[in-house]
């Protein structure tokens, strides 16, 4: 095994089918053949090679006449996968007719070929990736919704802090993924372009026919892409781009996974992953249900973390051809869009199954004797006797009520000299002390979230 990806054992958790056949050496050499066939076709077309040519060619990109063992030898020989592809398919086309498999890959150079199959690799993993965003926003509409009402307490540095509801926590991931959408759809018309300008890029082959960019029209336009401003051989920002758009999307991924393990915790019990028998269980302790999913999404994503940096340094390319930094896309750009698509189905199975436990939720809410709606009683006090007296005389019944659990914040407020004389009743302090009455604006924040257009 060279990677997660090739592995039999762990490919389906590290990549996914889908994911992994865009990046096939098969999905590759395909993408060079149906460069070389719209090539064909277009410059046929434009006379710029014969049309019977033009015809032959096209009927022989097809992978059934690619010999991929041959393939391999000789990239291992020349060092690039294009010039063997078009060695084999010059063969092909001269097999039918001698001397027409010379007009194959007319004044284009590997860098287009290949740069134009990575645009339309990664075309097909954002698409993925596209499908999966809209399936997780649709989930996290209906947790938002159902759950917006259900107090749960808000966590600051892994302490309680003060109440709200798992529908706002659901709504804010929601709000995220939908952002992310609107970043993909930024990214990809400045993306999806193609690559054809020859050795440096200024078209110098075709020049003399006069209709040079004609043919990179036309070429764009078969292929269903762009036209770039001018040749990107070295310029490797679009690259650059999708890669640190992978990382945003994984990282709110782990974001979430890591507030699953941290909830999954037996001591707080407020959320679970789904249940599949055995899933997450350990070989010596039979009572363990581990967060397995939460557990490769979070490692899935520190990784696209570290590979996408390396297409920053993919960008400091020399000239106009580079000496080696483009390699580098070849071998991250496929474990990083794989790795994506991975942690997002991922995400979207623990979203899709997640048990949620609001009676652990009542119970973690009650659990400091009152203090989590410390914040409640000391506003509202405060415009009684002023907010600093007040945050210093809650503070303190906050820690008494800590060190003797067997009198509640409530009880303590309720005998104290200074609240007592403020005038603020047993009835306001009853609804002070109810965490469910402080949750803020949590319904109203989740129901603008859910009912937003996009």
């Amino acid at each position: 095994m060279s990677s997660a990806t090739d592995s039999v054992v762990f490919r389906h958790i590290f990549s996914t089918p889908e994911s992994s056949e865009i990046w096939s050496d098969q999905t590759r050499t395909s993408y060079y053949l149906q460069f070389e066939a719209a090539l064909a076709r277009v410059q046929g077309r434009l006379e710029i090679i014969p049309q019977d040519a033009a015809e032959i060619i096209a009927s022989k990109c097809a992978i059934q006449f690619i010999d991929m063992e041959e393939l391999g030898e000789d990239t291992k020989r020349i060092g690039y996968p294009v010039l063997p592809v078009v060695k084999q398919l010059v063969r092909s086309v001269n097999a039918v007719k001698e001397g027409m498999g010379e007009w194959a890959h007319w004044g284009a150079t590997t860098q287009d070929v290949t740069d134009t199959t990575t645009v339309l690799q990664i075309r097909d993993t954002c698409r993925l990736v596209s499908r999966a965003l809209g399936e997780i926003v649709q989930v996290l509409r209906d947790l938002a919704s159902r759950y917006a009402s259900t107090p749960m307490a808000a966590r600051s540095n892994l302490q309680q802090a003060v109440p709200m509801t798992f529908g706002f926590k659901m709504a804010r991931l929601l709000a995220t993924f939908e952002r992310h959408q609107e970043r993909l759809a930024e990214i990809l018309p400045r993306l999806l372009v193609v690559e054809f300008g020859g050795a440096a890029g200024t078209l110098a082959t075709l020049a003399d026919t006069g209709k040079a960019l004609q043919v990179q029209e036309l070429l764009a336009k078969e292929l269903g892409l762009g036209v770039p401003e001018i040749a990107w051989h070295t310029e490797r920002d679009r690259i650059a781009e999708v890669g640190a758009f992978f990382a945003l999307v994984t990282g709110t991924c782990a974001k979430f996974a890591f507030d699953i393990k941290l909830l999954m915790q037996t001591e707080v019990g407020e959320v679970s992953e789904p249940y599949a028998p055995h899933r997450g269980s350990s070989s010596t302790m039979p009572q363990k249900r581990n967060p397995i999913s939460s557990v490769y999404i979070t490692s899935i994503a520190s990784t696209v973390r570290q590979l996408s940096a390396a297409l920053f340094d993919a960008m400091v390319e020399d000239h106009e051809r580079s000496t080696g930094p483009w390699e580098i896309e070849w071998i991250v750009l496929p474990q990083i869009s794989t790795l994506t698509h991975a942690a997002l189905v991922h995400t979207l199975s623990v979203l899709q199954g997640l048990e949620v436990h609001p009676e652990a939720m009542k119970k973690n809410l009650d659990m400091t004797n009152g203090a989590i709606v410390s914040e409640a009683v000391m506003m509202s006090l405060g415009r009684k006797i002023g907010r600093q007296v007040a945050h210093d005389l809650v503070y303190d019944l906050c820690r008494e009520a800590a060190l003797d659990p067997r009198k509640s914040l409530f009880d303590r407020l309720l005998g104290n000299d200074t609240v007592q004389k403020s005038g603020m009743t047993k009835e306001e302090l009853e609804f002070l002390c109810n965490p469910a009455n402080y949750v803020g604006l949590s319904e109203q924040m989740v129901a603008r979230v859910v009912k937003r257009e996009y």
